[in-house]
């Protein structure tokens, strides 16, 4: 019996390559030999309990396939869709998993008390990315000697830098003085991160 590997076929159905060690396998329209399955619709609407062969006919006037997505069920049970639409499906709700396992980093971007417009600007971007790419940024200004007097500054500063951000990004720790340090945490806010790309 022949099995069709996920990572077997591209989001346009072409084939690419596989890594079978890892990736599930699915039997697919005539590979499907159990007499009777339960039937699922492209929609997910239940189409109930029928022979494999009523099935496949079904999908066959569709132009569509026969997939077996849960073969320890009793019985079977199978979705009719467009086996390449399914499989890029499955690739990308597995990428958005391995995304959100990945340990969440805290990145840092530390300014001087008198930063320049142009530097500013620059580690903004940075900052932008970073939070983009889902990890958390911590935003310093570091005082030196007699610096320490002109806090107000380097508050002032962090304080812009978080409006620069507050379209992406959320106070995570607020701002607050550590010795001769003054410091900021955002992390990712999603749902404003979604807004600003839309």
């Amino acid at each position: 019996m022949r099995f069709i590997y996920l990572a077997h076929f591209t989001p346009s159905g072409k084939p690419a390559e596989a890594d079978n060690s890892k990736t599930p396998r699915f039997r697919l329209n005539e590979e499907i030999r159990v007499k009777e399955i339960r039937v699922l619709s492209e929609t997910n609407e239940q189409l109930g309990i029928m022979a494999t062969f009523k099935a496949l006919k079904m999908a066959e006037e569709k132009e569509l396939d026969l997939v077996e997505i849960a073969p320890l069920a009793n019985p079977p049970v199978c979705k009719i869709i467009d086996f390449g639409k399914f499989i890029y499906e499955q690739q990308k709700r597995e990428k958005t998993q391995r995304k959100n396992l990945q340990q969440q980093q805290m990145k840092e971007i530390r300014f001087k008390w008198r930063t320049d417009t142009h530097d500013f600007n620059f580690k903004v971007r940075h900052a932008r990315q970073f939070i983009l790419d889902g990890n958390k940024v911590k935003a310093s200004v570091m005082f030196r000697g007699r610096e320490i007097m002109h806090k107000e500054i380097g508050q002032e500063l962090l304080e812009k830098f978080v409006a620069q951000m507050e379209d992406i990004a959320k106070v995570d720790q607020p701002l607050k003085a550590e010795g001769k340090l003054v410091a900021v945490v955002l992390s990712p806010d999603k749902v404003k991160s979604k807004k600003s790309t839309t």
